[in-house]
């Protein structure tokens, strides 16, 4: 015979299979221990395709499994992140077990689907079976992930009560939940009276103080544990260290003193606390220690890489720089013959958008479906993002509907990239398609509709996904909150954004921005104005986008001295008498003046018709060969019909911007406004002269 079992069993796993194979071809038989070895042959090797051949051959030989074989069958499904084909095995066992449903918690834990782990978590309570350690770890953990500490609490008492609380791995499990539930005292407690610990009881507490800021706790507790003659091995360090990727003060300071004591016990050549040492700095933006660790490493793994590139393109401002050094990084990783992850190929693929390099991002993607990551979720994100800003959401789309498996994550991100490319109809119908097939938008994906509604200034849709938020209890989440104001205020519904403006509770810098300029839209000023002072009086700190809408405010309602106070910087001395305290209240609050709000002073002089300061604070404001400024002015000059102004302001910009035609446009409508027909005349000829031609409008009404 060409397959014998006992020697399969013990065979590498490529011959495994491959034997396998052989053996199908020549349709032999197989028993569940050989069936067994082989489905966990395939979790192991994290190769489902072996396995799901595995299971068809058992289903098309009509061959009767076992429980143990159908419970690898299931933990094979469920590492896999196949709960859907998971579930539908678990539900054809006659008679599942205790590891059957652990399996199944497991799995819906790990996809993030915490709601079904909870749901399998109280079907094993029904189902009468003994509850061990691994049912309610998987069940604490959900309470971890999910910061639910009334469950957690509950789930305590009915390990109290089963017994089984003197495990040190259940102990680990509740001291973890009670940190993340923040709740690091009764963790504190807990630790103190258990009589069994190890060193994850250590590192887990130390993690709960680290978030918390407590550098003294931590730093006695590591003393405490090396007294207790517990090794700080390189397990320890790293998981004490992974603690510290924090991104404050705290988390380097604690960072920094770790590695010093690492490199006493002379573990800072050590490939796991090196790759935690990078990750720590990298993470709290320590770039250049981040890059003294790598080099200063002799064997690097390819999570090392991923660290260094992923935290050079974690920096506050990403340069053409930090690109051409990730792709050096990349470059090297394909030389040392190390096989890219999806966290590489997904820091690449943000170089490529942080600097748009379109054409290195589609050698990227390239590169994915060479090692068969084009349908990973967490990719596919990244590349969605990619060609939306390319403006290609025809190839987004591809990459979106090539996914078997799709998360929220990715239904936003295609929504996001429509609203993005202005194609709101598209991003309003994939919203429908997702709520047609049973899925559950978040509340990212109900900002980018809102989003999509302001823009088409539909109310009424606008109005239903609302209805939708009531429903889903999306009410309280800022982002849903200030996409709601911002959708009314778009629509002209200003009394409906004022509603939930006074409904929300501790509104932000966005809320209070996007009402003031809602108000500034519409006419109402003073309201903007009193909204601004409020806002100052509840100790908010406005943004650009506040005083964008201040700005406005004053220009619309004709309110140029009120406007004045607003802003300050240098300027001519011509000028200077009439705006000397120009920016004075935007540079106390931290901002910086940009072109906006240089052009809402051209607006606000020149809707009062003070055209001669607007155009001498063009020329002493820094921006006089930027074309929005003078085409401000310009429309300003049809108002008042002043030809003079008008045709120096219309000059520039055709100066600036030779073939746009509005400016020649406003510039003949000037001329034609003030009956001075032979200069309109000249306007047009000098258009045809240069061939420049004015798109017709369009209307549907």
């Amino acid at each position: 015979m060409l397959l014998e079992k006992t020697k399969l069993l013990g065979l590498p796993k490529p011959l495994v299979f491959h034997q396998f194979y052989q053996s199908c071809y020549m349709h032999l038989s197989f028993d569940s221990v050989t069936y067994t070895k082989l489905v966990q042959h395939s979790t192991k090797s994290s190769c489902l395709l072996h396995g799901k051949l595995a299971h068809t051959h058992i289903i098309k030989s009509a061959f009767n499994p076992c429980l143990f074989l159908l419970n690898n069958l299931l933990n094979m499904y469920s590492k896999a992140g196949e709960m859907d084909v998971a579930h539908r095995l678990f539900d054809k066992m006659s008679k599942p077990n205790l590891v059957s449903y652990n399996s199944l918690i497991s799995g819906y834990t790990q996809m993030g689907a915490f709601d079904k782990a909870l749901q399998v978590f109280v079907e094993a309570r029904k189902a009468c079976l003994k509850l061990d350690k691994f049912t309610y770890a998987g069940a604490l953990n959900v309470c971890a992930q999910t910061g639910d500490l009334k469950l957690g609490k509950l789930i305590h008492g009915l390990i109290l009560v089963s017994g089984l609380i003197e495990k040190a791995f259940l102990t680990n499990s509740l001291i973890d939940m009670y940190c993340k539930c923040e709740c690091v005292d009764q963790a504190r407690f807990l630790f103190e009276i258990s009589q069994e610990l190890d060193e994850i009881s250590w590192n887990t507490l130390i993690a709960g103080y680290v978030r918390l800021n407590k550098k003294e706790e931590i730093l006695k507790l590591l003393i405490r544990m090396h007294r207790n003659g517990l090794e700080l091995n390189t397990y320890t360090m790293g998981s004490v260290l992974k603690a510290c990727c924090t991104n404050t003060d705290v988390g380097i300071m604690c960072g920094k003193m770790l590695h010093g004591c690492i490199m006493k016990l002379g573990f800072d050549i050590d490939i796991v606390v090196g790759t935690a040492l990078l990750d720590m700095y990298a993470k709290n933006g320590e770039l250049n220690s981040a890059i003294k660790t790598f080099k200063s490493m002799p064997n690097r793994n390819i999570v090392m890489y991923n660290a260094m590139i992923s935290g050079i393109m974690e920096t506050e401002s990403i340069s053409k720089e930090c690109t051409n050094e990730a792709c050096r990084l990349f470059f090297e990783v394909q030389r040392q013959g190390l096989k890219p992850s999806k966290f590489t190929f997904s820091s690449m693929l943000k170089a490529c958008i942080a600097v748009e390099d379109f054409v290195y991002g589609k050698q990227i993607h390239a590169q994915i479906c060479k090692y068969n990551l084009q349908s990973d979720e967490f990719i596919v994100s990244a590349l969605i993002e990619l060609y939306s800003l390319m403006g290609s959401t025809e190839d987004g789309l591809k990459c979106f509907i090539s996914t078997p498996r799709r998360d929220i994550v990715l239904w936003t991100s295609m929504i996001a990239g429509y609203i993005q490319n202005g194609q709101f109809e598209s991003a309003l119908s994939l919203f429908y398609e997702l709520m047609a097939c049973g899925g559950r938008p978040d509340e990212f994906t109900i900002s980018n509709i809102l989003s999509a509604c302001a823009d088409l200034a539909t109310a009424r849709l606008g109005e239903q996904v609302h209805g939708h938020v009531v429903r889903s209890g999306f009410g309280s989440f800022r982002i849903v909150q200030n996409s709601q104001i911002c959708m009314y205020a778009k629509c002209g519904d200003v009394n409906s954004a004022d509603l939930i403006f006074r409904e929300t509770e501790n509104p932000d810098v966005v809320s209070w921005s996007v009402m003031i300029c809602s108000c500034a839209q519409h006419g109402c000023a003073k309201d903007a104005l009193n909204l601004f002072g409020l806002m100052k009086e509840h100790g908010i700190r406005p943004n650009h986008i506040t005083y964008v809408g201040v700005l406005s405010a004053c220009s619309y309602g004709g309110l140029v001295e009120e406007g004045l106070k607003y802003v300050n910087v240098a300027l001519h001395p011509i000028i200077s008498k009439f705006i000397c305290r120009y920016f004075e209240s935007m540079k106390d609050d931290g901002v910086e003046a940009s072109i906006e709000h240089y052009c809402c002073v051209v607006d606000l002089f020149s809707r009062a018709g003070r055209l001669a300061e607007a155009e001498n604070f063009i020329l002493a404001s820094g921006f006089k060969n930027n074309p929005i400024m003078w085409r401000a002015l310009l429309s300003s000059c049809r108002v008042y019909t002043d030809t003079v102004a008008g045709k120096r302001a219309a000059m520039k910009v055709i100066e600036l911007e030779p073939q746009d035609s509005s400016s020649y446009v406003l510039l003949h409508n000037i001329y034609a406004d003030a009956a001075v027909e032979p200069l309109a005349a000249r306007i047009r000829e000098l258009m045809q002269q240069r061939g420049v031609r004015k798109e017709p409008g369009l209307s549907w009404i």
